[in-house]
């Protein structure tokens, strides 16, 4: 049974294990589509799997991700995170986390949640696709393209298509398993 899984997270066991209980699974909740979306920004220009060896670290970093917090942030707490070895010290993309916080809390206020309105642009169940080889699987949709360009429109940084399909995967608004994976039901 689990012998067939997806090609792209045969390379180690943090690899399997997350493909296994996270990876398109979907996720209605804003706190945790924030953490996908903030590790996928950080993930821009990386591997994943830097990102996944270097997720508890953020956690403690980042405040367990809690936006609320992280939208407050200050200047002496980005020069703590700039120092933090345990995560990824780019500026820009610490900027960007704080100023995505604040972007994101402006649409749980339009929407009644982010969950709402991210989830608004697949009407709100996942797209099945059908793949039978990684190499079918697109790095980026004409829908990823919207949402990454209105997500531009309402100020959010590091959050091109290809990050945005990424995180469509990840928190399962598509669901891009091959067809002989074990966990695509």
């Amino acid at each position: 049974m689990e012998s067939n899984r997806c090609g792209w997270c045969l390379s180690s066991d943090l690899y399997k294990e997350y493909h296994d209980k996270e990876w398109g699974k979907p996720i209605y909740d804003d706190a945790s589509i924030f953490e996908f979306l903030i590790l996928e920004t950080f993930q821009a220009g990386l591997s994943w799997i830097t990102i996944l060896n270097k997720r508890e670290n953020f956690r403690l970093a980042f405040d367990d991700f809690d936006y609320q917090k992280i939208a407050n942030y200050n200047t002496s707490k980005e020069e703590e995170l700039l120092e933090n070895a345990g995560i990824i010290r780019n500026k820009l993309k610490v900027k960007a986390t704080i100023g995505n916080a604040v972007a994101f809390m402006k649409i749980q206020e339009e929407f009644g949640s982010f969950s709402n309105y991210i989830w608004g642009f697949v009407d709100g169940k996942p797209i099945v696709n059908h793949w039978k080889s990684l190499s079918e699987v697109p790095a980026t949709t004409p829908i990823s393209d919207a949402l990454s360009k209105d997500l531009k429109k309402r100020g959010f940084k590091f959050v091109g298509s290809t990050v945005i399909y990424a995180h469509m995967q990840a928190t399962g608004m598509v669901n891009d398993h091959v067809l002989d994976c074990w966990t695509r039901k």
